[in-house]
């Protein structure tokens, strides 16, 4: 079995903050990284999940995260990922 990494590293090209990704117990999950450089634990910063429409909006957009989301899940989990705890239809008129 090849293991793969399940954090991903973005880095801004215009100054703004890194952001990095992990998967954690099937779910997706990103923080913010100080934008001084310094480590991660002196800045506290949190992990949050991401909802099923943030991860949608990257699988439309077809982004780098959604790219690294579908070689490490699978586009089936992926697709499940982002249809999950999205507001039944059935209440629509």
């Amino acid at each position: 079995m090849v293991l793969r990494s399940m954090r991903l590293l973005l880095e801004s090209g215009d100054g703004s903050p890194a952001k990095e990704y992990r998967i954690d117990d099937g779910n997706v999950e990103v923080r913010t990284l100080d934008p001084e450089g310094g480590s991660v634990r002196s800045t506290g910063s949190v992990w949050w999940r991401l909802t099923p429409e943030q991860l949608s909006v990257h699988v439309e957009r077809n982004t780098v995260v959604a790219q690294w989301l579908e070689r490490r899940l699978g586009w089936r989990r992926l697709l499940q990922a982002c249809v999950d705890q999205e507001p039944s239809m059935e209440k629509v008129a």
